[in-house]
């Protein structure tokens, strides 16, 4: 007789402490479920924002894209002819990047492909300028913080106007690096959903002077070319670093939706566990109430 009583009593207390567990875990999931919906009010708010500056700085590729051209045009025609062999020096890259991340591997694949130009065509002599503190830490982490000689930030982060690039130039040209030919990195905008890491060659002082081909330049003085390399510089900076912009801008907004579309999904998955754990607790409950006035 006293062995049965210790049984039921044994039972009802592992029936409590379930239901005491159970109780937990339904408060539990309820803290998640509400922090997953305030994540996704944030995902969802800075895809609408994304949307907005896309839609803006779309329009203004066109005429963006022209200053790109123009101020790599002379670069260009020079290492496209025939037996071109690039000057002798130091090989400068900049990456176009920003100070805002979510949005995918954007800045990581950016920072990449530098370090495959720097090894493809700067030979072990070869610098970077981190456009953005997402380009100067992905950089870090690759191991080639040691040849960063400029790290620029604020540009990028709103959108860039070309005085801010007319000081990034010059500041690159005043610097105590020596260079010759250098490449800047941007991500080419095709679509919302594709974007292309694309090169623009550019080239200092010295080593515009010194490129091959250049003599077919007539009436080109010190003056002349200083003031060609500096306004030719500063426009390929604006038109780069504006189209990674909008770049920026469209992988931001798909990688946000993406995030609110999850973040859907999660809470569809957590309400339906706490659903079907709510109605396990209450079932228990009810069982040891009817239970307890059988005993009655």
């Amino acid at each position: 007789m006293l062995s049965n009583k210790a049984g039921a009593l044994a039972f009802g207390l592992a029936g409590q402490q379930s239901v005491r567990y159970s109780s937990g875990r339904l408060k539990e999931l309820g803290i998640r479920i509400k922090s997953v919906k305030n994540i996704q009010k944030i995902t969802k708010t800075m895809n609408m924002i994304s949307s907005a500056k896309y839609a803006k700085a779309a329009k203004q590729l066109s005429g963006v894209r022209g200053f790109a051209a123009a101020g790599a045009g002379a670069v260009n025609s020079l290492t496209a002819q025939e037996g071109y062999t690039a000057p002798a020096g130091n090989h400068l890259i900049v990456v176009s990047s920003s100070d805002r991340g979510l949005c995918g591997a954007l800045h990581t694949n950016i920072c990449k492909a530098a370090i495959e130009t720097a090894h493809e065509k700067g030979a072990g002599n070869y610098a970077y300028v981190a456009c953005g503190e997402k380009a100067f830490l992905a950089l870090r982490a690759m191991k080639e913080v040691d040849n960063i000689v400029i790290k620029c930030t604020e540009v990028g982060r709103n959108d860039p106007t070309f005085a801010e690039c007319a000081a990034l130039a010059q500041t690159i040209l005043e610097h105590d690096y020596e260079w010759a030919a250098g490449t800047v990195l941007y991500n080419h905008h095709k679509s919302a959903m594709t974007q292309e890491i694309q090169p623009v060659g550019i080239a200092s002082l010295n080593g515009l002077e010194t490129s091959p081909g250049i003599e077919v330049y007539d009436s080109v003085d010190a003056s002349v070319m200083q003031n060609f390399v500096e306004y030719s510089l500063a426009a390929t900076l604006y038109g780069c670093i504006k189209e990674n912009y909008c770049s920026e801008q469209a992988a931001r907004m798909i990688s946000m939706d993406g995030a609110t579309k999850n973040a859907g999904e999660m809470i569809d998955k957590m309400t339906l566990m706490f659903n079907r754990l709510r109605q396990a607790v209450i079932t228990t409950e009810l069982c040891e109430i009817i239970a307890g006035m059988s005993a009655l």
